[in-house]
Formats: structure tokens, sequence, C-alpha cells
């Protein structure tokens, strides 16, 4: 008996209310489209509303082939905002979820950098990452929560991305590249 590979998605969603920004990014065959705009904790109230118009917008029927999800560290309730979302269309869909941290929707360009989140009293949700085309291709630093000091220290001399807005094309190619069909939340 053979067995065939699984055909690769062809509608991608990416999605992620970990943080203040509501990211989202959907890839098709012909194109992709980014929506990140900050919401503060409105995910919830917003979250299917945009991603509605994510696909009008790209003139395509509201269902995708696969689900990545940003798994935190955020907020408990933004957590699972999103990951109870992705869930819910992933099953009316019939569609794989992947996971990735939220993380990895920081990263920018190519090569070796630190990307760190606030998690208050003077401390981040941090990680340090190998990246090439705005893709995360080796961990260096696993996510961790550090002092603001502790963090800039290990990972000295990397750039350091602090508090950007997440990439929802970022989140999609880490999901493509190694989400994990098995994963967990992480919160702040």
């Amino acid at each position: 008996m053979s067995t065939a590979a699984a055909p690769a998605p062809t509608v991608i969603l990416a999605l992620d209310t970990a943080t203040p920004w509501l990211t989202l990014a959907l890839r098709w065959p012909g194109g992709e489209r980014v929506v990140s705009r900050e919401v503060g904790r409105a995910h919830a109230e917003l979250l299917p509303g945009a991603v509605a118009e994510l696909f009008a917008g790209a003139g395509l029927p509201l269902r995708a082939d696969l689900v990545v999800i940003g798994t935190g560290p955020g907020s408990y309730t933004g957590v699972r905002v999103g990951a109870s979302y992705a869930l819910g269309l992933a099953r009316v869909w019939g569609a794989a979820v992947r996971g990735v941290s939220t993380l990895e929707a920081l990263v920018t360009g190519d090569g070796p950098q630190a990307v760190s989140m606030d998690a208050r009293k003077g401390n981040v949700y941090g990680a340090a990452y190998d990246v090439r085309a705005g893709t995360v291709v080796g961990v260096r630093h696993a996510p961790a929560k550090h002092s603001l000091e502790d963090f800039a220290a290990l990972t000295a001399p990397l750039p350091h991305h602090r508090d950007p807005a997440p990439d929802g094309l970022a989140l999609l190619r880490a999901g493509l590249a190694h989400g994990a069909d098995r994963w967990e939340l992480a919160y702040l």
C-alpha cells in the first residue's frame, strides 16, 4: 500500500491575537494580503469581521486549507480568543491548525536577531533567532521570560526588536516552515 504525501495547502490563513495588535495574513496561489492593526483588547469583537474582510478583499470564499495560529506569549484572554477562533474555523473547514510562537511574528529581514515583548515590571518575554528571508530557521535562545537587562546581556550584540507590531506573513511563513500540529498556549 502506497501512502501519498498530503497536498500542499493552497489557501492559508495566519492569525495572532496575543498582543494588542490584531494580526492576520492570507496567502493563496494568486497572492497575499496582510492586516495588522492595534486594537487593544477588542480582539473578540473585531476578529470575525476582519477575517471576513480579508477573504472578501482577496475575492475568495471564506475557507482555508490551513490555519496558522500565534500561540503567545500574550494576555490570557487575547491568546485564547485567537486559539478558539482558529480551532472553530478549522473544524468547520476541515483544515489543519499549526501553532507558532508569537515571537516569530516579530522577526524581520535576515540574520541573527533578538525579539521581545513587554512582560511588565521590567521584564520581557524574548527569544533570539537565526532568520533567513523573514523566516526563523534556527533558535539561539528559546522563548522565555527575563528581566530586560538579563535579556539584553544574553543576546548582545544581536539587533534587538523590542515590542514591534507582529508581521502576519512572518507568522504564516513560520507555520509553513515548522509550525507544530501539537501546540500549547503561552501567557505573559
